[in-house]
């Protein structure tokens, strides 16, 4: 690594460092427990007036709180009605007005695809976006999507703080609330701020259709043109990861220069950041969200660290035949295949662990161009539950049913029942943790098993051996994880991929939601019970390991067979 590289890292640190804790104050705020009819917020002045409105015009009553039940069916039918709209608006494209190029709809399978992708907050990109895409289908239906969906996991992250929080209660909130704040008053404001950094350092912000150019070889170029920055910035911040051009943050009018990179990583990493000291604030305990914000941090330091010193150090093979590979003033050293000079290795290695680590999807390099470990890192990233840190709100609420399994498994440890924040954590909850724990390896490995033997699963694969198999199980713990990068290297434009990677993305949103605010509700009913010399503490160093460490075996005992024959098998044969 370079000196800069060093530089960004430690910028990377303390810039986090000193926002996410403020930010996190804010969003305890924002989702402060109380009264709804005379609960205060932040921003009441200028976003009441807004919400009132959405909920005047929708039919909410905000005072009104629901049951985890009906709770989950206000997310289901959201999410089903903004499927039905994104594929609709896919479809006739072609006869709506901001068009420029003149692009017609979209083909059934990709519009099904993509409208699943988008809503799930996977943003799996089978197409390219500036030929397949009309500017008013990425801002009305891809662009919202990366609003609502992203305040969707934030909306049951909270109702599942609310569960663990509250007692002897019925209710965890009320969907439509949550949701409409989580896109007013955190994810509109943060966006819009980043937009215009963004456009003011060089992302295109337009409604172009494209200008052509006389290239210095005299050919004839198409530049594209669109509201990039504006949909570059909420991709970041909801941790979505669909770029509006094909290269996505490669792309340099999605990705200028260091200062957008840097900008970019850190876009990715706040709010998930953010709410694990939201959750400390919320539940009354600041060290509660110390630890998950701790373990969240270990987990992505360590792939981070991995995927920096693999494209750092480069291809052994190369060296071998005498490549130099070490950076000096005119190489930019390390592994450089399928990177910009903009860009370089280690801020691939930083920016791959980010986006892999969170359910964005998001790549400033090729994935598939990565060394094996250091591609195998991003993988092991996804295969975490992408909750180091994770999704905005998805990322938390899965570490907190992590931590429920820590603490089941500390109480086996000590012969007591668990407890955490005071709940005991009986039969039901550890049920329905190993139903969230056990759904997306089922899809990711059985999709994955069958899509190895046939036809159409191989059919669109470039590469054979372990790289061919490290490329399918990709695609489907992408996909399965709601991430939604990819290994270049396959292609997944036929029936078979768009349809089963619909159904992972899925599965792997609802099949996930729907146990975390079943917890939630069923926690939320309990009364708490008072700490004795019995209890284990959950807010000290000692539980931080024990999470991490639960973490890493339930993933590890999952998924290390097919790392072993994928990633870790490549780099042996190098």
């Amino acid at each position: 690594m370079q000196a800069t590289d060093w530089l960004q890292a430690a910028a990377l640190l303390i810039v986090l460092g000193v926002a996410c804790p403020l930010l996190g104050r804010y969003i305890a705020a924002v989702f402060a427990d109380g009264d709804p009819a005379e609960r205060r917020a932040p921003g009441d002045r200028v976003f009441g007036p807004i919400e009132r409105l959405v909920y005047r015009v929708a039919g909410v009553d905000p005072t009104r709180e629901q049951r985890w039940n009906i709770y989950a069916v206000s997310v289901l039918a959201f999410s089903t009605v903004s499927i039905l709209a994104v594929y609709v608006l896919q479809r006739i494209q072609g006869s709506l007005p901001l068009n420029p190029a003149d692009l017609r709809g979209v083909t059934p399978g990709i519009a099904w695809n993509t409208a699943v992708s988008f809503v799930t907050n996977t943003n799996w990109q089978a197409y390219a976006g500036e030929s397949t895409m009309s500017h008013l289908t990425q801002m009305a239906a891809l662009a919202v999507q990366n609003f609502v969906s992203a305040a969707v996991g934030l909306a049951v992250a909270v109702a599942l703080i609310r569960g663990l929080v509250r007692q002897r209660r019925g209710t965890i909130g009320n969907f439509w609330v949550d949701l409409t704040r989580g896109v007013t008053r955190i994810l509109l404001p943060i966006s819009f701020v980043a937009a215009l950094v963004l456009a003011g350092a060089g992302v295109v912000q337009n409604f172009s259709g494209g200008t052509t150019v006389r290239t210095l070889e005299g050919a004839s170029q198409v530049i594209p043109g669109g509201p990039i920055a504006s949909q570059e910035a909420i991709k970041e911040v909801g941790t979505n990861g669909g770029g509006f051009l094909n290269a996505n943050s490669i792309h340099p009018f999605e990705n200028p220069n260091g200062l957008t990179n840097f900008l970019q990583i850190v876009l990715l990493l706040l709010i998930p950041f953010a709410l694990a000291f939201a959750f400390g604030r919320m539940a009354k305990d600041r060290k509660q969200g110390y630890v998950v914000a701790a373990t969240m941090f270990v987990l992505l330091f360590g792939l981070a660290a991995n995927n920096v010193y693999q494209e750092t150090h480069g291809n052994s093979r190369l060296t071998e035949v005498g490549v130099a590979q070490t950076a000096t003033a005119e190489n930019p050293g390390g592994n450089f295949e399928g990177k910009d000079v903009r860009i370089g290795s280690a801020s691939c290695g930083e920016f791959s662990a980010a986006t892999t680590n969170t359910s964005t999807g998001a790549v400033n390099c090729q994935h598939d161009s990565m060394t094996p470990l250091g591609g195998g890192g991003a993988l092991f990233g996804m295969m975490l539950g992408e909750i180091s840190p994770g999704g905005v709100g998805s990322g938390l609420y899965g570490m907190l049913v992590f931590v429920l399994m820590a603490v089941f498994l500390a109480g086996l440890m000590v012969g007591r029942t668990p407890e955490y924040l005071g709940k005991r954590i009986q039969a039901t909850e550890i049920k329905l943790v190993v139903l969230y724990i056990l759904f997306v390896p089922l899809v990711v490995l059985g999709f994955g098993a069958v899509s190895v033997v046939i036809g159409s699963g191989l059919e669109g694969q470039l590469n054979s051996g372990a790289h061919g198999l490290s490329e399918i199980l990709y695609a489907f713990t992408s996909a399965g994880n709601n991430n939604g990068s990819a290994f270049g290297g396959l292609t997944v434009t036929n029936d078979w991929y768009t349809t089963t990677l619909g159904l992972c993305m899925l599965i792997g949103r609802f099949f996930l939601i729907v146990p975390a605010l079943a917890i939630a509700g069923s926690l939320v009913r309990k009364r708490r019970v008072p700490v004795t010399s019995g209890t284990f503490p959950t807010n000290t160093p000692l539980f931080a390991g024990l999470l991490t460490v639960t973490v890493l075996i339930v993933v590890g005992l999952t998924y290390f067979p097919m790392l072993a024959l994928g990633p870790i098998v490549e780099h042996l044969a190098l």
